[in-house]
């Protein structure tokens, strides 16, 4: 969103730099494009032809390197030369708002001392409006704490050109990025691997707790079941023996009363 605007802004410029046949018409071209609001991107204004014949031009080769720092140079970049144009209030604070990007990128967390010290500004209070500035130039994302004086980074917009020879520097932080990448994500199989042998060993010794638990029960069931039949088995014996003995002592007693029956009976028999 923020590479389209400037992009966008950006535009007429490099119309105007087809018609800038002269090194005095492309260095004027150079203040009004480092000067206008929203251009915060400058690398194919830079690219264009009669842009790039400054660097033939004794007098107006300044402005070409000026155009480079405000591509994706530093207000400290600025400072270490002496030979460039001065800056209008507008080109100033541009260039400290463009500083910002990388001092951002390096630390999420900023103290005041330290933006204070690199954009040599003269008070909290002029950083607090430049940063303000920033934020809603849509530059960065950022909230500030003047208690603590911090100010805290969440994002940043990509608008800084790639200076010429970066791209080997680029291409190993990024190639040290993949690796450390590379080594997170077999960390992390590794611990999915061990997270699932775990969760296997787990299950495999719970269906063995409930094996043991299913033989314990059934033994104890069994057990119980066989204690029942012997206790069924002396219940059956006690009966026979009630019921032996209980026939024995009734014919015994048949027999008693047969057997006074039949004495009584001879005995009046002879007194008769």
């Amino acid at each position: 969103m923020e590479q389209t605007k400037a992009l966008n802004a950006l535009e007429p410029f490099l119309a105007l730099s087809k018609t800038a046949t002269s090194p005095r018409a492309a260095s004027d071209l150079v203040t009004q494009a480092t000067s206008a609001p929203n251009t915060f991107v400058f690398a194919e204004l830079l690219h264009t032809p009669n842009i790039q014949k400054l660097r033939d031009s004794q007098e107006y080769a300044p402005s070409l390197a000026l155009l480079e720092i405000f591509a994706w140079g530093t207000w400290e970049d600025y400072k270490n030369r002496s030979d460039l144009p001065k800056l209008s209030d507008k080109q100033h604070e541009k260039l400290l708002m463009l500083s910002l990007l990388p001092l951002a990128k390096s630390h999420a967390t900023l103290t005041y001392p330290a933006l204070l010290s690199a954009l040599d500004l003269p008070t909290p209070r002029a950083l607090e409006q430049l940063l303000t500035t920033a934020i809603y130039a849509g530059l960065l994302t950022a909230t500030l704490d003047p208690a603590h004086s911090v100010v805290s980074v969440t994002s940043v917009a990509p608008l800084r050109d790639l200076a010429p020879g970066s791209l080997p520097a680029l291409q190993s932080t990024l190639s040290t990025w993949s690796n450390r990448c590379d080594s997170a994500l077999e960390d992390l199989e590794s611990r999915v691997a061990e997270v699932r042998k775990a969760a296997v060993d787990r299950e495999m010794l719970r269906r063995k707790k409930e094996r043991a638990m299913e033989v314990m029960l059934q033994a104890n069931d069994d057990k119980g079941k066989g204690s029942q039949r012997r206790d069924e088995g002396y219940d059956d014996v006690m009966d026979v023996d009630e019921q032996g003995g209980s026939g024995s002592g009734r014919q015994l007693r048949g027999t008693k009363r047969g057997f006074s029956g039949g004495a009584f009976s001879g005995l009046g028999k002879r007194l008769g």
